[in-house]
């Protein structure tokens, strides 16, 4: 008698076909790939693992343990350090200025396998860790003890004076950590090298940060009147229970100019002045001396730095030693302060108003500087002046800009340049005749950018052979914090290229090349100190300084949080046939199926 068709056949039966429906139909699945990456471990070695009530040898010992014991993956772990930049592994103390975790968690992302983090907590760029990289991640946090710091957060003032000109240092300093029992008190301190220039007793807060203004005034036997380079320390002394000491002093590195190389003068004085000031001091590399007329037509003058008054005599001999002289708001009444050197007439009145749209004119000495520029997308100059002092119109005269009112009509020249032989050898004198172009630099942005273009190509021009011609590469900063590269922008003519630099610090030399990548820049880590540069060529000269003090320094609440971490991989797509398993179901189901059926003598 034959057997009847049961329940468990037909279950056989569906599974079989399902499994071969699948097969055939071969849909993409997700999987999570542990691939053959051994686990990762990132150690945070910045200089806060190395501060006060830091764990750092803890830290090594973690990240050891957790590559040798794995926790996933294939084989021995790998360890990486991770601060201002990630690289390979190695047992030497912390030295790194900034803690950024996401670009090593991208790293750790690209190469696969289970990844964890050691670290203080106190991570800088937390706001820019991708949360799905760091779910995963397994965080082991070792928090530094708790404890109160003074230090000195900033200082600001001219990179460049002329000698017996007063300083004025703008000081940011405060207090950090453990609140103290009472309101302490401590002292500021200005140094030169071993000379004390001068010191403040100030009161700390209990905590954040406060600023003050100390004055250096000019006097003939401080290191401040030999012109060069000098390196100010400004100094916290005498705080009681501070217990970090490698954040207690700053570096200033100004340039002192026996005279000012740039000298402006402002009748009217108008935010074109103001603006032109700030930007030819940015540019032009050289002290920049500034004078006002309280009221033009005799009114008397005055020092724009702290608007003290200036006697008609002094300006006359500022101005005539001056390499570059600026004639702003009404350059004609200017003309009686003779000048030796180049000129500048930067007219602002008696002009045309309206929305004047500037364009290059054509073929110039400035066009290679100003290349690169949107012109379309500037502000228009407010007004074209009428020019009291017309512009050049010998075959020596080049315009470099010139200007449309609301885009039709005639063009009429803006910005000229001239060149003259005379007693003293060729005299140079550029003319702007546009008011209101400091709203470029006022929006900031890619509009700033081409305002400073414009000053610093007429500044390199009329100081061609000086100062603002030689340097071909300058430090971005003269000053960085321990632990960050010191940064140099390429300023020279051309594509930036590498070159070689020699830099001497407490006596002892070092060559290194500045590598500069295809945005005009170059970095080169150096340890603390104060370094003198230069150039084979003798161009480039000047001082930089890597400052003791680092923010990492200073005591900071975690602010990531310990993790086990989750599912280790990288979720992968794979079609359905290569799950093995699979067909082993479809082979099984029909084939106990086959066996059942004959059992029971079913066809």
């Amino acid at each position: 008698m034959r057997g009847r068709l049961t329940a468990g056949l037909a279950l056989l039966r569906t599974t079989g076909l399902a499994a071969l429906v699948l097969l055939l139909w071969n849909p993409a699945t997700w999987r999570r790939d542990q691939g053959s990456a051994p686990p990762l471990v990132l150690l945070d070695a910045s200089l806060s693992m190395a501060g006060h009530g830091a764990r750092w040898r803890e830290a090594l010992d973690s990240a050891r343990a957790l590559a040798k014991g794995g926790g996933g993956g294939g084989g021995r772990g790998v360890i990486w350090r991770f601060g201002s930049r990630v690289r390979a592994y190695d047992s030497l103390p912390p030295a790194d200025g900034a803690t950024r975790l996401a670009p090593a968690l991208a790293a750790a992302a690209g190469r696969g396998g289970p990844v964890s983090v050691v670290t203080d907590g106190a991570i800088d760029d937390l706001a820019d860790v991708p949360t799905d990289l760091l779910s995963r991640a397994r965080v082991v946090v070792l928090p530094r003890a708790s404890f109160r710091d003074a230090f000195i957060a900033s200082v600001a003032g001219p990179a460049r004076v002329a000698a017996g000109d007063t300083i004025r240092l703008k000081i940011g300093y405060g207090t950090a950590g453990k609140a103290a029992r009472e309101r302490g008190k401590g002292t500021l301190v200005v140094s030169l090298g071993n000379q004390r220039l001068m010191s403040r007793v100030v009161s700390l807060p209990d905590s954040g940060i406060v600023s003050t203004e100390i004055t250096l005034p000019s006097s003939p036997f401080t290191g401040l009147s030999r012109a060069g380079w000098q390196a100010l320390e400004v100094r916290l002394e005498g705080v009681a229970g501070d217990s970090e000491p490698r954040d207690d002093a700053r570096r200033f590195v100004l340039e002192v100019s026996p005279q000012p190389s740039v000298v402006l003068l402002a009748s009217p004085p108008d935010w074109d002045s103001r603006f032109l000031a700030r930007a030819l001091s940015d540019v032009a590399r050289v002290p920049v001396r500034t004078f006002v007329e309280s009221e033009p037509g005799g009114g008397g003058w005055r020092d724009a730095a702290n608007l003290a008054p200036v006697s008609t005599a002094e300006v006359t001999r500022v101005v005539a030693g001056a390499r570059l002289v600026v004639r702003a708001g009404n350059p004609a009444p200017l003309e009686r302060f003779a000048s030796k050197g180049a000129i500048l007439n930067w007219s602002t009145t008696r002009g045309q108003e309206g929305d004047w749209y500037v364009q290059p004119a054509g073929p110039s000495p400035l066009a290679g500087a100003l290349a690169g520029i949107a012109w379309d997308s500037l502000a228009p100059a407010a007004a074209v002046s009428d020019l009291a002092l017309p512009l050049p119109t010998d075959s020596a005269a080049v315009v470099v800009l010139t200007a449309r009112l609301a885009r039709r009509g005639t063009p009429r020249p803006v910005v000229v340049l001239s060149e003259h032989d005379g007693a003293g050898g060729s005299a140079r004198r550029a003319t702007v005749a546009a008011a209101g172009l400091f709203r470029w630099a006022f929006r900031g942005g890619a509009s700033a950018e081409a305002y400073r273009a414009v000053v610093a190509a007429l500044a390199d021009w009329l100081l061609a052979g000086g100062e603002a011609s030689w340097e071909r590469f300058v430090p971005v900063t003269h000053e960085v914090a321990n632990g960050m590269p010191v940064a140099w922008r390429w300023a020279g003519a051309g594509s930036p290229r590498d070159v070689t630099v020699t830099l001497t610090a407490a006596g002892t030399s070092r060559t290194d090349t500045l590598r500069f990548d295809a945005t005009g820049r170059a970095e080169l880590s150096l340890p603390p100190g104060v370094y003198s540069y230069g150039s084979p060529s003798g161009a480039e000269r000047g001082v930089v300084a890597v400052e003791t003090y680092s923010d990492e320094w200073r005591p900071a609440a975690p602010v990531l949080r310990a993790q086990a971490g989750g599912a280790a991989g990288r979720l992968a797509s794979a079609p359905l046939r290569e799950r093995w398993w699979l067909f082993v179901v479809a082979i099984a189901a029909f084939a106990t199926e086959w066996a059942w059926r004959r059992r029971q003598g079913l066809p």
